[in-house]
């Protein structure tokens, strides 16, 4: 398999490492959104988040929840922007974290698609119910 990640992950491509820890790896994006903005994968492939085992959510989470802070602190950024793709729009093919910083003004508008609305409460309430039957139960802590 010819993972960029993996690559980045065994050192085999080189990478401006930000954090190194036994489960997670973050480094610099190489066409930031904006300066700082980083990715963070595991270091096990795979290609998408429902893909990964439940074990390392919150490993990853947690370093993403450190690097949104951790932006603010080493940037003077105001916030960031947090975010993960599966399969559409995901570049590479294994599991990646964005955490961007952000600052009021910084040109970065909202999302990029289009928004709609429900045509009723009802409707509403038929797709919540909908998507509430189709999760997995949760996983004890």
């Amino acid at each position: 398999m010819d993972c960029l990640f993996c690559g980045i992950v065994d050192g085999t491509v080189p990478s401006h490492v930000v954090l190194d820890e036994p489960y997670v790896l973050g480094f610099l994006d190489t066409r930031p959104l904006f300066k700082g903005h980083v990715l963070l994968v595991p270091r096990i492939h795979v290609d998408t988040l429902p893909d990964l085992p439940a074990e390392l959510v919150p490993v990853l989470m947690g370093a993403v929840q450190r690097m949104a802070s951790g932006v603010v602190r080493a940037l003077g950024s105001q916030g960031s922007f947090v975010a993960v793709n599966n399969v559409v729009s995901q570049s590479v093919p294994h599991l990646h974290v964005h955490v961007v910083p952000r600052t009021k003004g910084d040109g970065l508008r909202g999302f990029f698609w289009p928004r709609t609305k429900y045509a009723s409460d009802d409707e509403a309430q038929e797709y919540a119910a909908r998507l509430a039957a189709a999760l997995d139960p949760p996983v004890a802590p």
